[in-house]
Order: C-alpha cells, then structure tokens, then sequence
C-alpha cells in the first residue's frame, strides 16, 4: 500500500467516527443504535463502524476493514467486530457504485413512521433529494439478516434513502459527510410529514414535479443555471 493510500484509509476512518458522533448530537440517532460505511478508495472492500462501541469512546483504529466477499480480519482493526448490520452495508456498497458511503440511523420520526410502514410520499419538493419521488418502506426482517439486506436492496433501488420498518433509515451518498447530511434531511422529512399528518393529509405533487426539481438540483449541482 502506498504512502497516499495509507492517508486515504486514515482519514476515511477519521471520517467515519466524526459522522457517527455528529449523527448523535444532531438528534437523528441514539447511543449506538446506528452504523456506518465508507468503500475504500482502491476497491479492496470497505471500512465500517465496530459492534456496541460508544462513539464517544471510538477511534480511527476501531473502524473494521472487510474485504468484499464478507470476511475480515479476526481480532485486527484494534480487535472489533463489524456492526451487526454489516450486512446491508457490504451488500449496498458492492450493489451500487454510485455511492461510496451508508449511515444507518434509529431517528425518532424516521422510525415512527417506520412502525407505521409509511413510505414518504412527494409531500414536499425536498422528497427529490433522495433520488425519487418518494422515500420507500421496506418490509420487516431481524436485523443484521441477509433477508433485510435484500429488502433494503429493493427499497432502494433508484433511490438514495429508505426506511426499514419496525426499525429506521439506510441513507446513501458520495462520501460519509453527504451521507449524513442527506440523513438529516430525511429525518426532517419524517418530522414535517408526521405533523402534517396530525392534521390530515398531506396534498401531493406530482410526479412530473420531483422529476423537475431533481432536473434542477443536477443542474446547480455542476454549476449550471437551474433555467437554461
């Protein structure tokens, strides 16, 4: 491995860790209830949050490598195990790879409608930041099961979020900080829906205006004007 990839792993790891604890202190997770993933830069696997470790109490070498066909290092990494729901996060990362990082988190109102098996509908033009027209519900299985991981796999397909229901949200991105901020913007999508819920329902767009939307946020993406 040279010098440069050495770097490139560290500062993943160092990534890694600040993520997790920021998902704690920006409310869209508690204790160690979530997870999350980065592809290595080379393609040799992926770098993954430990089992039951505080993130306070974590470190740049408690993040697990695992090679691509599920195996890893006994006893290496600073003797950790993968997270239980190293699973979906491997199966994700080698199904898409258009994205690079995972953060799995158990937010409150992500999580209640979770419980609900409620999708998220196109309520509000933000839907369009998780690559359809609706944030998708997948189906229960015990977690860290290969049969969750192929529901998750399902739900998001064509998407960058999902919820797992009777559990909480896998959300995707370019890098762990896209990740997370995409994470908070589904939790703050739960929230907005929940509310409007108690009320009563939420008037929908139409289709044909996520698709303008996301037609827009690509063009700003690359520097474009929104209206040429």
């Amino acid at each position: 491995m040279s010098v440069r990839e050495a770097d490139l792993r560290q500062d993943l790891r160092q990534d890694l860790v600040a993520v997790c604890r920021r998902m704690n202190a920006l409310g869209v997770n508690q204790g160690t209830s979530g997870n999350a993933s980065a592809r290595l830069p080379d393609g040799s696997g992926i770098l993954v949050t430990p089992s039951s470790l505080p993130y306070d109490a974590m470190g740049p070498e408690d993040i697990v490598r695992m090679a691509p066909d599920g195996s890893w290092e006994e006893g290496g990494d600073n003797g950790r195990r993968p997270t239980s729901e190293w699973r979906f996060h491997l199966d994700i990362l080698n199904a898409r790879p258009d994205v690079n990082a995972i953060v799995h988190t158990h937010g409150v109102y992500a999580t209640t409608l979770a419980v609900l098996h409620r999708d998220i509908p196109p309520f509000h033009y933000m839907v369009a930041v998780c690559g359809g027209h609706d944030i998708r519900c997948a189906p229960y299985a015990t977690f860290g099961t290969q049969e969750l991981s192929d529901h998750a796999l399902a739900a998001l397909d064509g998407r960058l979020a999902c919820l797992l229901a009777n559990h909480g949200a896998i959300v995707l991105g370019s890098s762990p900080e896209d990740a997370l901020a995409r994470t908070v913007e589904v939790e703050t999508l739960a929230r907005q829906y929940w509310q409007a819920l108690q009320v009563g329902e939420p008037v929908l767009l139409p289709i044909e205006e996520i698709e303008r939307v996301q037609d827009r946020m690509r063009r700003m993406k690359y520097g474009e004007s929104p209206d040429t």
